[in-house]
Order: structure tokens, then C-alpha cells, then sequence
């Protein structure tokens, strides 16, 4: 067993790194999510692909509600303390020393750790416990019945109306799915009173699903791509153990994936592209969901894609097509944007005609202003989701507008 200065040493660092690092937080602007949480509740789990503000969200409710901080700690499990020393080692000086409230980020590099805070939940009831991931750690939350024990929130990348406050400093209120669809002259009118809307649209799909934007602009693809070769070279390997191999070829996939407009899948054609079995590209295509890069489409939904072939395989935004691809295809960066935005808050699956079918009663096509109803024409409930239009009328919404939802 380690001396007890040896802990007191580790903590005194650790403390040092949080509070150097809370410091340099800003409290504005803040993730819509902010205000959803329900930060009373004992354990609290906060997942999402990485770069969409996890990190700066915790911190700003650190800073928002504390003003004595003796009583809370922020840990990053990647930190090289834990290379060597254990969750439960931290967990117990820090409640001797009367801490209440931790905060630990990058759960999913910390082998085993759903069971070990599983175990801190039940030993510590005291103890409040607020922890981030990313999008890979579903599996372990309902594997060690944390599902039950936590309050589990996602954090998906900025919605248009987000973009727009941070990066313009608009400040817009969403609308639900039902607004949009039965109002959409009356609010899209309203919300081109302030903005010229297909112009900073555009340059939302470009480089405005990420709150990274706001630092540094010109190196915002360069940011991304780092990101999406962490998730690759790291956070998949450390939920699911993959070799190097496999690491060069998940990446092919996702150049491939980035410059095909989205189609019904032939999964053999796609592993003999990928020189791989069927079964290895599935698990591909599972890890890269699994990993917030891609989003697979069934008939079953988004959720149960990966139990059969997914219909339709689709990038998680279209950030990623425009900083990984040299073939931009309009039509599917449209139904990515869509898709990414419409998700988040609602159920879709692959209908039987048009692009997607929403909460079980509503209809979409995608496209262009020129588009027609006519695939969709005799369904009830069928919209189309234009780009390039302004202003909404009837069954005819300006694709944009959907980036309002949250």
C-alpha cells in the first residue's frame, strides 16, 4: 500500500491541473444541454462524439454554480496518474479530504471503468458524480447496469440555431418538430428579419457543427481530421481491441463512405472494395457508429441498424464529408444535414418511399428548390425539406430551418 504523502502529492497535482485549466474557462456562450441537466442527480453520464464540448460544458457548471471549490475535483482519465493508480484510490483520499463532487472526463480511456464507478456509486451515496465519454460507451452503461443507476444525457454536435449564437452571436429560441411543420412561413419569416439565411446556412454545413470554430477558424479541418484519427487510433481500441491493421482499413472505409452519395447498401460489393469478409465490414461499420462518425440507417431505425444491414450509411455531418472529401455530392450533404439534425431529438427510420420517416407519422424528401412532391404525393403527413429557398409555405420547408430543433 502507498504512503499516505504519495496520495496527497497526486491529488495536490491533480488539482493544480483543474484548476488551471477551469480558469481559462469561458462561461459563454454554453451548449444547449446546459440547462437540460438535471445536476442534482447522483450520477450523471454525459456521452458524445469527441470535439462537441463536453469537456467546457462540465467545467462551465463548475464555474457557474461553485464559488467554493474545496468540495470538488476534475479528473481527466487520460491523465498519466492513471497509468499506474486506480479511480477508487482518487476517489477515496478525496472524500476523506470532505470532497462531495467529481467531475471525470474521458471515462472510456480508463480500463474497466464502468464497473469501478458502479462500485463508487453504491460505496459513496454522498458522492456526486458527473462523468463524460464518448459515443462508444453505450455498451459499457448497459453492461454493468450503470443504465439504471445514472442519468444518461447526449451531446451532439452544434445545431444551426447553436452556430449561429456562437459564432454570430444570434440568439434564437428552437422550435419542436411540430412547430416547424405547421408553422413554417411564420418562423422562417421571423428568423430572416435577422440573418440572410441560406448564406450562413452554407457556411454551417461547411465548418459550424463544432464549437471549435470559435478558436481558430482557418485550422478548423485540421482540428477535425485530428479528431477522427483520435477516435480511430484511440477511443476504438479502447472499447473494442482492434490491431493496427484494422485501424488503416477503418480509415479506407471512411474515405470511401465520404465521397458515395448515400445508397441502399450492398454490403458484399463494399467488403470486396475494402478486401475484407462481410462479416469484418460489418464490425467496421459498427465501430465507426459506435465511434459518432457514421450513422447507419435501417428500417428499423438508427438505434437498431447494426443488428441487420443498415439501408443507408451516412457520415455523422457533413463537416466531416467537407473535410475528408474531394467529391461533394449536394444531394448528400443534404439528407446528412437532416439526418444529423433531425435525430437528435427524434425517432427515424428508412421509409418506403422518400428519405426518412420521423417519430412513426411524418414523411420527408430531400432536395432542391426546383423539388416536387410527387414521389411522396400520396402519403399523408409528407413534407419536402428544401435547400435553397428562404421561406417555408405548406408542405414546403426550407431544409435550414431544421437546424432549429435544439
Amino acid at each position: 500500500m502507498q504512503p499516505t504523502f504519495y496520495y496527497l502529492c497526486i491529488m495536490e497535482n491533480l488539482r493544480k491541473k483543474y484548476l488551471r485549466l477551469l480558469n481559462s474557462i469561458d462561461l459563454s456562450p454554453k451548449r444547449f444541454l446546459f440547462d437540460n441537466i438535471t445536476w442534482d442527480d447522483q450520477l450523471i453520464i454525459l456521452k458524445g462524439q469527441r470535439g462537441t464540448g463536453k469537456t467546457t460544458l462540465i467545467l462551465q457548471h463548475i464555474k457557474s454554480h461553485f464559488s467554493d471549490l474545496s468540495q470538488t475535483l476534475y479528473i481527466s482519465l487520460d491523465d498519466i496518474h492513471f497509468s499506474k493508480n486506480t479511480i477508487s484510490e482518487v476517489v477515496d483520499e478525496f472524500v476523506k479530504d470532505d470532497g462531495k463532487y467529481l467531475f471525470l472526463d474521458e471515462v472510456h480511456r480508463y480500463k474497466n471503468w464502468s464497473r469501478e464507478i458502479k462500485n463508487i456509486y453504491d460505496f459513496y451515496p454522498d458522492l456526486q458524480l458527473v462523468i463524460t465519454g464518448s459515443s462508444a460507451i453505450d455498451f459499457y452503461i448497459n453492461s454493468s447496469d450503470l443504465g439504471r443507476r445514472a442519468s444518461v444525457y447526449t451531446l451532439p454536435e452544434l445545431s444551426f440555431r447553436e452556430y449561429l449564437n456562437f459564432v454570430h452571436n444570434k440568439k434564437f429560441i428552437p422550435y419542436s418538430l411540430d412547430d416547424i411543420i405547421q408553422k413554417p412561413e411564420q418562423i422562417s419569416i421571423s428568423i430572416n428579419s435577422e440573418i440572410k439565411s441560406i448564406k450562413l446556412f452554407h457556411q454551417y454545413l461547411m465548418n459550424g457543427a463544432y464549437p471549435f470554430i470559435l478558436h481558430n477558424e482557418n485550422k478548423f479541418y485540421e482540428k477535425l481530421e485530428a479528431i477522427i484519427n483520435t477516435v480511430i487510433d484511440n477511443d476504438i481500441p479502447a472499447v473494442d481491441n482492434i490491431q493496427y491493421e484494422s485501424q488503416i482499413k477503418l480509415k479506407k472505409l471512411l474515405l470511401m463512405l465520404a465521397s458515395t452519395f448515400p445508397f441502399k447498401v450492398n454490403i458484399s460489393e463494399l467488403s470486396r472494395k475494402l478486401g475484407t469478409t462481410r462479416d469484418v465490414l460489418i464490425k467496421f461499420l459498427h465501430l465507426l457508429n459506435k465511434g459518432g462518425i457514421i450513422t447507419l440507417l435501417s428500417t428499423e431505425g438508427i438505434g437498431h441498424a447494426i443488428i441487420q444491414k443498415p439501408e443507408k450509411i451516412y457520415l455523422s455531418n457533413t463537416n466531416i464529408i467537407y473535410a475528408i472529401s474531394n467529391d461533394i455530392n449536394i444531394g448528400n450533404i443534404r439528407e446528412t444535414f437532416f439526418l444529423n439534425q433531425v435525430s437528435s431529438l427524434y425517432n427515424i427510420k428508412y421509409p418506403k418511399a422518400g428519405d426518412f420517416f420521423v417519430d412513426g407519422k411524418y414523411t420527408f424528401e430531400i432536395g432542391g428548390r426546383n423539388k416536387t412532391k410527387k414521389q411522396v404525393a400520396h402519403l399523408e403527413n409528407s413534407f419536402l425539406a428544401l435547400d435553397d429557398i428562404e421561406y417555408g409555405y405548406k408542405a414546403k420547408i426550407p431544409l435550414w430551418l431544421f437546424g432549429f430543433l435544439y
